[in-house]
């Protein structure tokens, strides 16, 4: 997942995408303390999209004031 995606795509969208993967974010969590998960790095990344989201979310909000951050 990469930022012109997220660009392009609405803030409720964004919203949708954004609970979705917290709630992944929070199986991942429960998984790896029952032991059943087996990849390991499967969280971080989940945690830079969570964050990338964000960010997409932030950027609209805020008119894209801070555009050449994310380039």
């Amino acid at each position: 997942m990469d930022m012109n995606e997220l660009k392009k795509q609405t803030t409720p969208e964004l919203s949708k995408l954004l609970a979705d993967k917290r709630e992944s974010l929070r199986a991942w969590r429960f998984g790896l303390t029952g032991s059943k998960v087996k990849n390991i790095k499967e969280g971080n990344a989940t945690k830079k999209d969570i964050a990338r989201i964000l960010t997409a979310i932030n950027m609209k909000i805020t008119g894209e004031k801070h555009s050449h951050i994310a380039k």
